[in-house]
C-alpha cells in the first residue's frame, strides 16, 4: 500500500489520532484537543497515511533561527522497519538548514536516529511545571 505522507494538518481527525496512539501505546496522556493544539502549535509536521489510516506522526518546535526540538516521532508498530519514520524526518528536518536540531530517545531506539545523523550529546535535563497536561489559561487566546 502506497504511504501518504502530509505536512498540513487540514482535515486531520485529533479523535482518530488519540484513539490510534492510544491503541499503539504511544499516548501519553493528551486529549484531541491537546494534540491538535500540539501539533498546530509545531513550526512543522509531517503525518503518514496508508490509505485514510494514520500510521506515522512527527512535528517540530522551532525558533526559525537556529534551535529546533523534533517531539512526537511514531509510527504505527505494523509500519515499522520500512522507512516511514525515517522519511517523515527527512522531511521535516530539511526544514531547518543552518540550525542545530535536538531531540530525546529512549535507548533502544537511538540507533535509529544516529542513522539519520543525530550524535548523543552529553546532558539533557528536563522538568514538568505545575501539574502534567493541566496547562491553565491559554496564551494564545
Amino acid at each position: 500500500m502506497e504511504i501518504i505522507y502530509k505536512r498540513g494538518l487540514e482535515s486531520v481527525d485529533w479523535q482518530d489520532m488519540k484513539a490510534v496512539l492510544q491503541a499503539d501505546d504511544f499516548d501519553n496522556g493528551r486529549s484531541p484537543e491537546q494534540y491538535e493544539i500540539s501539533f498546530k502549535n509545531s513550526h512543522s509536521t509531517c503525518l503518514a497515511y496508508a490509505g485514510d489510516r494514520l500510521i506515522g506522526t512527527v512535528r517540530a518546535l522551532s525558533d526559525g533561527i537556529c534551535n529546533t526540538y523534533i517531539v512526537d516521532v511514531w509510527t504505527l508498530t505494523e509500519f515499522r522497519h520500512q522507512g516511514n519514520a525515517s522519511r517523515m524526518m527527512e522531511l521535516v528536518t530539511a526544514d531547518f538548514q543552518g540550525q542545530h536540531v535536538y531531540l530525546f530517545a529512549e535507548d533502544e531506539i537511538a540507533p535509529f536516529y544516529t542513522n539519520l545523523g543525530f550524535k548523543p550529546q552529553d546532558i539533557g535535563l528536563g522538568k514538568v511545571v505545575g501539574k502534567w497536561l493541566d496547562i491553565g489559561p491559554s496564551i494564545n487566546g
